[in-house]
């Protein structure tokens, strides 16, 4: 027998969907801000010879490094420098520290556990000036970095270096800004929307430049086919993968109230096997960005004897390079367990259940239930990290081979598939919340003097 919550989900149709006037209004919105977006990447900021960029970027013997990984996530605002160039790697980065801060800083500690939800609006008031101060000290080095270069700016100087941070620091905040309206007026996550758009934008130069290739004979017919058969067989994986999950077992005792016993029903806990989400390999990219940015800004510089080890050390901390590829995938393996110690803590899990009466079967409530919720989500996070590492590293080893075609890898079709299902899960929910809604004022117009009243009494 389906509960009524799956008797709804089973009714929804496009009917339901045509009824929903404020989930059309939050897609209405969420899709104009995407649109901002978007037009945004395509705003050069001052003093930036165009042209020139756009040549440097399709010079397949140039060698960008870690620019492409930021172009990518921007949407091509890089190749173009416009003013959302930096996109939200700032916040980003900003939100790695201040999580890291949360777990080992004791007064931030105290307002994550302890603060509810004022204590969460403070750490996101905080997570907002780092961000200022990445973006300013970021976009300060590309404005000096390109300040350096002849040829790709118009008039090198210190106005073309206050107005670069200027335009690249507000377009950051402002990204920052939309992404926030759009996960309260708008459907889904707005940060990673925005991360969305950005890959999803270069996902047909992408397919367009495998094509091109296949075309001119440099890639074969059937490594175009096993390119696209991995790519289907990846989404398929990982769509497996992000709907896996332990159920445990839960049972609450039966008890006596008055005449009747009440109580002594069933339930599951469910525990996902990727509970950190695409949060390991954005946060992993990011870090990366930081490093090879500053190491790419040094190269030309003239550098003393001591750190004439630096432009190796850049040239590996480029895209199927093995030190990139070690960094990746330790920094993955290490948000996937931070950010799983963050979102479930088994010891507060363990003692709501011993609150309400719940327990394991064949498990002492308190403390062995925390041991044993912390042994099974340890394998669960083990399984996880090793899912996201092999679906980000396999097509980097394939790319190593190709070059900057296949930059489109497994991280962007992880992101892209996430992003997904977490924005139609949304949508789901809205709908079958108005479904609800509806049966409710149906009842109400019922219990009012409808077919459903009882007729009065004559006496």
């Amino acid at each position: 027998m389906a509960s009524a919550a799956e008797q709804l989900a089973a009714n929804m149709n496009m009917g339901s969907f045509a009824k929903a006037t404020d989930l059309h209004k939050r897609l209405l919105f969420t899709l104009l801000a995407l649109l901002v977006y978007r037009i945004g990447t395509y705003v050069p900021i001052p003093g930036i010879n165009s042209e020139a960029f756009l040549q440097f970027f399709q010079n397949p013997d140039g060698k960008r490094g870690i620019l492409d990984m930021f172009n990518m996530f921007s949407g091509g605002a890089v190749e173009r420098m416009a003013v959302f160039a930096l996109n939200v790697t700032p916040y980003i980065s900003a939100s790695i520290i201040v999580q890291l801060m949360g777990t080992v800083y004791p007064p931030w500690e105290k307002l994550r556990k302890e603060g509810g939800e004022s204590g969460r609006k403070t750490l996101n008031q905080y997570t907002r000036y780092l961000t200022v101060f990445l973006a300013l000290a970021q976009s300060l080095g590309i404005a000096a970095g390109l300040n350096a270069q002849a040829g790709l700016i118009d008039q090198p100087g210190i106005f073309f270096i206050i107005s670069t941070v200027t335009c690249l620091t507000g377009g950051t905040m402002f990204l920052m800004w939309l992404g926030e309206q759009v996960t309260t007026r708008g459907i889904g996550n707005g940060i990673s929307l925005i991360i969305f758009a950005g890959i999803v934008a270069v996902l047909p130069g992408t397919v367009a430049r495998l094509l091109g290739l296949a075309q001119q004979g440099q890639l074969s017919a059937f490594a175009l086919l096993a390119i696209g058969f991995l790519a289907m067989a990846t989404v398929v994986f990982i769509v497996f993968m992000e709907r896996a999950q332990r159920r445990l077992l839960i049972q609450y005792p039966k008890r006596q109230e008055g005449n009747r016993m009440s109580g002594g029903e069933r339930s599951f806990l469910p525990l996902k096997v990727n509970t950190a989400g695409v949060i390991p390999p954005i946060f992993a990219s990011s870090l990366l960005m930081l490093p090879s940015t500053a190491a790419t800004m040094l190269v030309n510089a003239d550098l003393p004897n001591w750190l004439s080890w630096l432009p190796m050390v850049t040239a590996q901390l480029t895209h199927g390079q093995p030190l990139f590829m070690a960094l990746y995938a330790a920094l993955i393996i290490f948000f996937c367990f931070f950010y799983t110690s963050i979102t479930f803590n088994p010891e507060d899990t363990a003692e709501n259940l011993r609150k309400y009466g719940g327990f394991l079967p064949g498990i002492r409530p308190g403390k062995r239930t925390a041991e044993y919720l912390d042994y099974v989500l340890t394998r669960l996070t083990v399984i996880g990290a090793a899912y996201i590492t092999a679906v980000c590293l396999i097509p980097e080893a394939i790319a190593a081979s190709m070059g900057p075609s296949l930059l489109f890898g497994g991280t962007s079709i992880l992101i892209v598939v996430s992003v997904t299902m977490d924005t139609v899960a949304q949508i789901q929910s809205q709908l079958l919340a108005h479904q609800y809604e509806g049966l409710i004022k149906k009842a109400k117009l019922r219990g009012r003097g409808g077919r459903g009243a009882p007729t009065p009494v004559r006496r």
